[in-house]
């Protein structure tokens, strides 16, 4: 869901940095081929973690949730010299699709995408980050953000998608499914967690931006 009115946002696509070409045939080809097309980032949010990730110019970058690799490309644009970013998703029906990307993106040596469940994976990958991007299966977004805190360097982000989840989370709590009520425990324990700083921008689906305090 987008909360822009559709001329405003017509009108911001058209004041921001132009989607790069291969974003561009990325995005193209994930409208004509993949389930659930809705779930990519698209030109605005990927505008904006490419932006978050400029500003923050991180050294490690994790992905939990690659889908067809658009975020992915879009965050390690800001990657520092010698930096990479591993990705990790559950679906290896789109391994390859994402495998093609990368190495159109030239990121072959940049970008390590891992196959599998995420919470398996991450403490084998024995790193820290600048940057945790969470945009996976939403009832794990609490476990995910426990798992990697330590994990996150003092003054690192960690950055969560589709929080406002076209907007049930202001609906009547009576009838929320469980991938809503989890996107609103994963807000409220931000919101208390005395450990970061946080703010939520009302950007596409809703995107949590949290940093990690000294």
């Amino acid at each position: 869901m987008d909360f822009l009115p559709e001329e405003i946002e017509n009108y911001v696509l058209q004041h921001i940095e132009k989607e790069p070409e291969i974003l561009r045939e990325l995005n193209h080809e994930t409208w004509e081929k993949v389930l659930i097309p809705r779930m990519l980032s698209g030109h605005l949010q990927g505008r904006v973690l490419s932006m978050l990730s400029h500003m923050i110019q991180p050294k490690t970058i994790l992905e939990i949730g690659t889908y067809t690799g658009y975020s992915a490309i879009c965050l390690a644009e800001g990657l520092q010299i010698g930096g990479e970013l591993h990705t990790i998703d559950i679906n290896e029906e789109l391994e390859s699709m994402v495998t093609k990307y990368i190495e159109k993106a030239n990121l072959k040596n940049i970008v390590f995408n891992h196959i599998g469940n995420a919470m398996d994976i991450i403490p084998t990958l024995n790193k820290t980050y600048d940057i945790v991007f969470i945009d996976a299966d939403k009832t794990n977004y609490c476990n995910y953000y426990d798992l990697v805190f330590n994990q996150v360097k003092i003054g690192g982000y960690i950055i969560a998608d589709n929080v406002l989840w076209s907007g049930k989370v202001v609906e009547n709590k009576e009838k929320l499914d469980a991938d809503t009520l989890a996107l609103m425990a994963y807000s409220e324990k931000v919101n208390t967690d005395n450990r970061v700083q946080s703010v939520l921008f009302p950007i596409r689906d809703g995107l949590m931006v949290v940093r990690k305090k000294g």
